[in-house]
């Protein structure tokens, strides 16, 4: 696996540097994957364990399908967020049925001593950079519920706009409205990301190399 080229792929903007996940990164991470991260509420939770356990587990587990179930048409890329040189976070890509609809959806999570300092959107900014600027896509979606007022304001500072909502269950089984946002290319501003390693990935992205 250490031949793997997105191993050395890397996003840098302003204070935050993305790199894939790995293995190795995961007992850290669930050290300090934060309470409020959520979770597919389709997914099963073990009555033999605590609801941290459960996160932690389903954290592992969604790491794992996305490396064992890669493909350059529908893939899901998770990376590792650090500043000052620590691990804050997760950013993930991930593009379904990416050549045709050249759309990519996110999601994220930062400890909670990161929030406020603006790295949510600088972190997302560089997801995006890589994206549009390398990976030839023509929009970005995302959705947050009502309640969740950062990753909502993390959006709209990028420029995405409101894109209707629909209502889920959310992971505490209740129901809740799910506002879908949206940006695309040509609202795109541009953006200082710097990207290293990506000419061996493109084949892992369907691309010619």
């Amino acid at each position: 696996m250490e031949s793997w080229p997105l191993f050395d792929l890397r996003l840098r903007h302003r204070d935050v540097t993305l790199r894939a996940m790995r293995e190795a990164d995961l007992p850290q991470l669930c050290a300090v994957l934060p309470g409020d991260v959520g979770h597919d509420p389709r997914l099963a939770m073990f009555a033999s364990q605590s609801f941290a356990e459960n996160e932690r587990r389903l954290f592992c587990m969604g790491y794992w399908k996305a490396l064992g179930t890669w493909d350059p048409a529908s893939w899901v890329l998770h990376l590792v967020v650090s500043a000052g040189g620590e691990p804050i976070g997760v950013q993930t890509l991930e593009g379904a049925n990416f050549p045709a609809l050249r759309t990519v959806d996110s999601a994220s999570w930062l400890v909670p001593a990161a929030r406020g300092r603006g790295l949510g959107v600088a972190m997302r900014t560089a997801a995006l950079g890589l994206a549009f600027d390398h990976l030839g896509a023509v929009a970005a979606v995302s959705s947050a519920t009502l309640a969740n007022a950062a990753s909502l304001g993390v959006s709209r500072r990028i420029g995405y706009l409101d894109n209707g909502r629909s209502r889920i269950v959310d992971t505490g089984g209740d129901v809740v409205e799910l506002q879908h946002l949206r940006l695309t290319a040509d609202r795109w501003p541009g953006a200082e990301v710097t990207v290293d390693g990506f000419d061996a990935c493109r084949p892992w992205f369907g691309m010619a190399s």
